[in-house]
């Protein structure tokens, strides 16, 4: 019994963090065959906002966007959405939450989505000064009876200064400060990221001995971070998988378009378990074991 994957959607199509998010929640609820009024409670874990939205709550725009509970009759539907953000780590913290939702029966699907973009939302790829790509991504989640699915996430809170800081500048951003966000990593900030995420996978791994049987699906603060993550903790390079980095890192949608990408290239189909790690910000990781459903292949 556990609560475990039922599809996943991707978006990379416009230069907004709620278009893509919301695109994403179609195409998973597509996949899956899940009509929207199926959908009990949406989290949003995304952090890089359209224009510095403050309010409402992005994940009530996302659910919007994505055509979800939006009828209002008295003995319609209701879709309960909320903002998570943890950074790096948000969806993960999602996992936990709807797990809980899930296992007691207060929700009979939990839409995960996950998106960011600069928020002058003239721009997709990742540069210098704001090193993430414009993207979104969906899991949605379901409860079974089968011995599949997430596992505990286990999360590790790292000492000393935030590695990466994300603001706006007060001193700088005049008439313009909607449009604008300034990125400050640490330089050692890889190397501190990889001891959290380390320690986070360790206490993952735990519950299953078997590295052969588990694929690897990190985070993606540097290019080299799954692979220098998978050298640490004794597992085979080819069981990496890694999102579409064309446009650099894709953040928060990281981990849910790396598994996209895999199922659709069949190539978990030699695996018994995903180990997901994320690692970001304070520094901080969170990871869980997920033993892939018999129909993995068609997860997406």
């Amino acid at each position: 019994m556990g609560v475990r994957i039922k599809s996943v959607g991707i978006s990379r199509e416009t230069q907004s963090s709620v278009e893509n998010s919301g695109r994403a929640a179609k195409q998973s609820l597509e996949r899956a065959g899940v009509r929207p009024d199926q959908v009990g409670v949406l989290i949003n874990a995304g952090v890089f906002r359209d224009q510095n939205t403050v309010e409402p709550a992005v994940s009530a725009l996302i659910q919007k966007a994505a055509g979800i509970g939006l009828e209002y009759a008295k003995d319609d539907p209701r879709t309960f959405s909320f903002d998570l953000m943890n950074g790096a780590t948000g969806v993960l913290n999602a996992v936990q939450v709807a797990t809980s939702l899930l296992e007691t029966g207060s929700a009979e699907h939990v839409l995960i989505v996950a998106g960011d973009g600069h928020p002058s939302m003239a721009r997709t790829a990742a540069a210098d000064d704001f090193p993430y790509a414009t993207s979104g991504a969906a899991l949605l989640l379901e409860y079974t009876e089968e011995p599949d699915g997430f596992g505990k996430v286990h999360t590790v809170n790292g000492a000393g200064t935030p590695v990466v800081e994300a603001y706006v500048d007060l001193s700088t951003m005049g008439s313009v400060g909607r449009g604008l966000m300034t990125v400050d990593r640490e330089p050692d900030f890889e190397d501190r990221l990889l001891n959290v995420a380390t320690e986070a996978a360790k206490a993952a791994l735990a519950e299953h001995a078997d590295l052969t049987g588990t694929a690897l699906i990190a985070s993606t603060p540097t290019v080299e971070f799954p692979k220098r993550l998978a050298d640490v903790l004794g597992i085979d390079q080819d069981s990496v998988r890694t999102p579409d980095l064309t446009d650099g890192d894709p953040h928060t949608a990281s981990l849910p378009q790396a598994y996209d990408r895999a199922v659709i290239a069949d190539t978990l189909k030699d695996f018994t378990h995903v180990l997901f790690v994320a690692a970001g910000a304070g520094p901080s990781a969170a990871a869980v074991l997920y033993r892939l459903p018999a129909f993995a292949g068609a997860a997406a």
